[in-house]
């Protein structure tokens, strides 16, 4: 399933669903899971990764490469599927974790649409870097 428009190259969305069995339509805004839309080799990489059930060492054999290739490859095919490191939320509770996760439970309320959660996410993901937090600073000896 291509993830992006041939024309534009915008984000394509599933509108429509229908059963082999009996025929019967779903029609919507449905998001693919994060991982339809890895693209290759990332993709390969993810599915030998679920087929070795997590085991780095049994990718390395798979692969012929080290061990140390094998991570970095594999922090590059999660960050190209949107699965990067959790970022730790602001002791406030404010900050781009917050946020998303607002985001996305006004979605899972029903209180925003898919397209508007993906716009609003998007646009988080754009905004410029904040200030370091104060509990990152590096202090003076």
């Amino acid at each position: 399933m291509p993830a992006q428009c041939p024309v534009c190259a915008g984000a394509l969305y599933v509108t429509r669903l229908q059963c082999a069995s009996c025929g019967t339509e779903v029609a919507g805004a449905f998001v693919p899971f994060r991982l339809v839309n890895a693209p290759e080799p990332h993709a390969s990489l993810l599915e030998l990764f679920l087929r070795a059930r997590g085991n780095a060492k049994e990718m390395e054999r798979a692969l012929g490469l080290s061990y140390p290739t094998v991570r970095a490859r594999l922090e590059e095919a999660f960050a190209a599927a949107g699965l990067g490191k959790p970022e730790e939320p602001l002791p406030d509770g404010s900050g781009p974790a917050a946020e998303r996760a607002a985001i996305l439970d006004g979605l899972e309320r029903g209180e925003i649409t898919p397209p508007a959660a993906a716009a609003r996410l998007r646009a988080l993901h754009d905004k410029p870097d904040r200030p370091p937090r104060p509990d990152r600073q590096r202090r003076p000896r």
